[in-house]
């Protein structure tokens, strides 16, 4: 575990906050807290932390409220959030899921199921994010391959091109032995030319096909992200 993971509390109970900051700086994290829920928004843009610990029931904004908004905010719904809260109603839960928390824990607590359940977040949500890294290299090399295939052909055009051109050079100049061994080795080399070319062009279809049957079964990161987030609260 990363152990500069940055963490923000936000619980309007001194006595949680502080138990918090304490333990998890120990454990090598580095902590902001607050106790006003009306601060968490401005917190999370000056912070910018891995992940928020936040009670549901707070003075100016519910964690519910918070979690909506940050949800939908494209610069930070990507920011785990595990919700701490005295409700244990499964309709109370259902409610966090559903706003969007990574994970709830109910009062009590115990501070070593908190800590498990914070590394399970942060191994989860770094995993996601090694995904959509490689899916983000996966299209970049889809879109070189299509941008390879685009130019062979156009290359292959500027070749037929040259084999016409080099063709009534030969035509006009049938007499000139001197002209056609300068131009022999040019067209054996433009044959060379062509038969890498009619190897690579093959490699990029064969790539391509496979890429096109890969995706008729593949699952998106985002619906991927929903289907384990949705598995893990029903374990909940």
């Amino acid at each position: 575990m990363n152990t500069q993971k940055k963490i923000l509390i936000a619980d309007d109970e001194a006595i949680n906050v502080d138990f918090f900051e304490v333990m998890l700086s120990k454990l090598g994290f580095v902590v902001e807290k607050t106790e006003d829920g009306s601060e968490v928004i401005d917190k999370v843009k000056k912070f910018h932390p891995d992940l928020i610990l936040l009670d549901n029931i707070m003075p100016g904004m519910t964690g519910w409220e918070i979690t909506k908004i940050l949800k939908n905010d494209p610069a930070f719904r990507q920011i785990p959030i595990i919700m701490i809260s005295a409700l244990d109603d499964v309709k109370d839960k259902v409610a966090g899921f559903e706003a969007g928390v990574d994970d709830y824990i109910t009062k009590p607590f115990n501070f070593s199921e908190v800590l498990a359940r914070i590394n399970s977040v942060l191994r989860r949500r770094e995993l996601f994010a090694q995904i959509a890294v490689r899916e983000t290299r996966l299209t970049l090399a889809e879109e070189l391959n299509n941008d390879l295939k685009e130019n062979l052909s156009v290359f292959v055009n500027s070749i037929d091109e040259l084999d016409n051109a080099i063709a009534i050079i030969m035509k006009s100049s049938s007499q000139d032995a001197a002209l056609a061994g300068l131009i022999k080795p040019v067209s054996e080399k433009i044959m060379s030319v062509r038969k890498h070319i009619a190897a690579l062009d093959a490699r990029i279809d064969k790539t391509i096909n496979e890429w096109n049957n890969l995706k008729k079964d593949e699952i998106g990161l985002s619906v991927l992200e929903n289907q384990i987030h949705k598995s893990l609260h029903q374990e909940s």
